[in-house]
């Protein structure tokens, strides 16, 4: 049987996903739609599966200058604002800020010039994306 490859890391990466996934809400669909995204992208699976094992991002994949803990933030302040409570409070999921940074990760490389204008432009209180 040579010839075989079997990588254990990503079939716990996956398991992680979804132990995320059903603590943050998220239904199947949208996390298989995430997964199928982070498997060709070796430098986001890395991100992730450093997340799993010290739920912080090591924030070496950039976006022209752009790494997961900012989009996390910029996340947090969407959520805030669109709350309209100023701060992030206890019923804020933070696993889901988290798992919503990976996927905005992924949709920003493939279109940067939407994502830098939503990230650089701001928000007026009446404009959500």
């Amino acid at each position: 049987m040579s010839g075989i490859v079997y990588d254990a890391r990503r079939i716990r990466a996956y398991e992680g996903l979804l132990a995320l996934g059903e603590y943050a809400g998220k239904d199947t669909e949208w996390l298989n739609r995430l997964w199928e995204g982070l498997i060709p992208d070796s430098g986001l699976m890395k991100e992730f599966m450093y997340y799993l094992d010290h739920h912080t991002f090591c924030d070496e994949e950039k976006c022209r200058g752009y790494g997961l803990t900012d989009l996390y933030v910029w996340q947090m302040d969407r959520y805030n604002l669109i709350r309209d409570i100023g701060k992030n409070t206890e019923s804020c999921n933070k696993e889901a800020m988290a798992l919503n940074a990976f996927y905005t990760m992924l949709e920003m490389k493939k279109d940067p010039d939407t994502y830098i204008r939503r990230l650089t432009a701001g928000q007026g209180m009446d404009q959500l994306y």
